[in-house]
């Protein structure tokens, strides 16, 4: 029997809806809405289409939306005056700088420079802090992790006392999401394990896990036989393989693969997510879910 698809195109839609709602009372109680700006360097194609989604969505959800637009040679200390121009403004709640910056811009000193109350990546170390103290003291958490997290919880699939399995230790996924889901909370409690390419006997690891969380950025690397029977399956890796042409626009498009091989891994898991379509619409959607918190706790 195949598994149940965890659509997160669905799921994300759901949330939005849940915003928008928010918002709308914020404006009728408080005569305020979101602000979140997106800094964007350059014209990198990637990060370009990325920010797009942010503004259309953000502008969708009725948010007050500035976007940046700066050039590829913009010197450092501009780009530090900027952010700190959207540091003092009232009307943003948050911040955003798309990644990748040029080379000649230290990403760690511009991330830095957010204001920790407006960081709603949760890349700032305030947040990375508070994300491991855990409770009251986790303002943002950080959007993909966020997105999978949720994806678990709408899914109906038990956390509390399920053995997690990560594969990938990255600081923007493998980390944040083992430390929120063994926090002290309804949303969390399980027993985590996080793997990586120094691990001895990785597919031994991988068949224990009641809820397998694959972020490592290799397309096919988890084997069917890797996976639990009945598991649930988050593929998070989006791996471009190749391309072919669409059939709807008759454009040049990109052929995507997850970290895990779907065809077969469904017939074995009892949920899965899909590349794309699974964890992917998520992360914009926690983004604007952050920006959202950080206005109502500034109201």
């Amino acid at each position: 029997m195949s598994a149940k698809i965890i659509d997160g195109v669905a799921i994300s839609q759901e949330i939005l809806a849940e915003i928008r709602e928010e918002v709308d009372q914020l404006r009728k109680a408080h005569d305020i809405v979101p602000g979140l700006v997106t800094i964007l360097v350059g014209d990198n194609p990637a990060s370009l289409s990325y920010v797009t989604r942010k503004i259309r969505t953000a502008n969708e959800l009725g948010f007050h939306e500035v976007q940046e637009n700066c050039p590829p040679d913009i010197s450092e200390a501009d780009l530090l005056a900027l952010v700190e121009k959207y540091n003092r403004d009232p009307a943003i709640h948050g911040i955003l700088v798309q990644l990748p910056l040029p080379d000649h811009i230290d990403d760690n000193k511009v991330l830095y420079a957010i204001d920790p109350d407006k960081d709603v990546d949760g890349f700032h170390p305030v947040n990375v802090g508070r994300l491991m103290i855990g409770g009251d003291a986790v303002r943002f958490l950080p959007c993909t992790p966020a997105g999978i997290q949720e994806l678990i919880v709408r899914t109906g699939i038990e956390l509390s006392g399920a053995e997690v399995v990560v594969v990938g230790r990255s600081n923007i996924v493998g980390k944040p999401i083992a430390n929120m889901l063994l926090q002290k909370n309804a949303r969390a409690n399980a027993t985590v394990t996080v793997v990586h390419t120094r691990t001895r006997d990785l597919a031994a690891h991988c068949k224990r896990a009641d809820i397998l969380i694959v972020a490592a950025g290799v397309a096919g690397l988890v084997k069917p036989e890797w996976i639990k029977p009945g598991s649930c399956v988050i593929d998070v890796g989006v791996n471009r393989v190749g391309e072919k042409i669409s059939a709807k626009t008759g454009k040049t498009i990109a052929i995507l693969r997850g970290d895990v091989d779907f065809d077969a891994a469904k017939e074995i898991a009892g949920s899965i997510t899909p590349v794309p379509g699974g964890v992917g619409p998520m992360t914009i959607t926690m983004l604007m879910k952050n920006t959202l918190a950080s206005c109502k706790a500034r109201v």
